[in-house]
């Protein structure tokens, strides 16, 4: 099977789908791995890197793609990379196919095979091939870090001479893979850290790593898979009373809440960032898909009534090392759960490549997306 490596084309963004390494264990596996020429320069990844692990490199996307079986990407393929394949093909990357319906259409019209990284179901054998968690786990540490950069004030306890500065405050929304990595992460600075998550079974979790956790006093949430499905009008205005008590003290906020197929929820509002202490810092991870903060900008950091808030979209890419370096890991396991150098198992009951599988011999198979896709028509 020949293995197809492109250059990202997303703005900004520096990983690269595999490693190095991972094509050096994948060669010795049997399949061949072609890489477009400079694909994993941004993350420090030379060609020659490649060449040495058994790579074969390509001048340019087209002739990469021309015989290609499989492209690997992080990042959804472009209309022009899916055009360029084979009839056909297989493609593996981060789709999220439910906001792209001009990718799922062309795939079909070509008859593609596409597998979602995204999508790739939470249990406990595809643990090694969940990018999500992987990528959200860096997230959540370059969201403190950037954070504690913008922040005109240290984030221990310091006794010195002079006197004594009080640690910084940290308040985070969402108990989720991003969120722990930046309670984790503050903690070991040193701050005080408070955590509001709808779902209480994650106090525990809060509390193991140092946090304390913003428990509201109400009813109402119903959980299904450790997701928030539904919560009560009596809960979100008791939550948001006690929000609005601790953001004023906050130095800074960070929001990691996402709804899988909706716009982000909206937590914290103008009138909370206008209670705010001048100075103060949020970063809102939830930017891409809307945003938490009802004042965050995509790709941008601005001020806004003595609050900065960062709207960095693209977190892991920021450390695209570390991020390369995991999910080549991932999508390669998940590749090889699926496939054998001779090809693809298609087996199509089995659950991780039923819940991963978006298009397949020009049909849309994925249900959540079918399901999606039908109430936007």
């Amino acid at each position: 099977m020949k293995l197809a490596i492109p250059k990202e084309s997303k703005v900004p963004e520096r990983r690269v789908a595999l490693t190095p390494d991972v094509v050096k264990s994948l060669t010795k596996a049997g399949f061949q791995c072609g890489l477009e020429s400079g694909a994993g320069e941004a993350t420090g990844f030379y060609d020659a890197a490649y060449e040495g692990a058994g790579a074969v490199i390509f001048p340019d996307k087209r002739s990469l793609l021309a015989e290609a079986d499989v492209l690997l990407k992080v990042n959804a393929p472009t209309p022009e990379e899916l055009q360029l394949l084979p009839e056909g093909a297989t493609t593996i990357s981060f789709l999220y196919a439910y906001t792209v319906p001009e990718l799922v259409n062309l795939s079909l019209q070509k008859r593609l095979s596409t597998f979602a990284m995204d999508a790739v179901p939470r249990i406990s054998r595809a643990q090694k091939m969940d990018a999500l968690s992987s990528q959200a786990n860096l997230g959540g540490y370059k969201a403190v870090i950037m954070g504690a950069n913008a922040l005109g004030k240290i984030f221990p306890l310091m006794m010195t001479a002079a006197g004594t500065i009080t640690p910084a405050r940290v308040l985070i929304f969402g108990a989720g893979v991003a969120g722990l990595q930046a309670i984790a992460t503050a903690k070991r600075l040193g701050a005080v850290v408070e955590v509001t998550d709808v779902r209480p079974e994650t106090k525990e979790q809060v509390e193991s790593l140092g946090g304390r956790f913003l428990e509201v006093q109400a009813d109402g949430v119903k959980t299904e898979g450790g997701y928030a499905k539904e919560v009560s009008a009596e809960y979100l205005q008791k939550q948001k009373e006690l929000i609005s008590k601790h953001i004023a003290d906050a130095d800074l906020v960070i929001t990691t809440a996402l709804v899988i197929g909706k716009k982000a929820p909206l937590l914290v509002t103008e009138e909370m960032v206008q209670r705010m202490k001048p100075g103060s810092v949020i970063v809102d991870m939830a930017v891409e898909s809307g945003g938490n903060c009802a004042l965050s900008e995509f790709n941008q950091t601005v001020v806004k009534h003595g609050v900065t808030i960062i709207g960095e979209a693209n977190l892991p890419a920021l450390v695209a090392v570390n991020a390369s370096e995991l999910y080549a890991k991932n999508i390669s396991t998940l590749l090889l759960h699926l496939a054998t150098k001779e090809g693809f198992k298609w087996e199509l009951e089995e659950e991780i490549t039923r819940g991963s599988l978006i298009t397949h011999q020009g049909e849309l198979v994925h249900q959540f997306t079918k399901d999606i896709l039908s109430k936007t028509v």
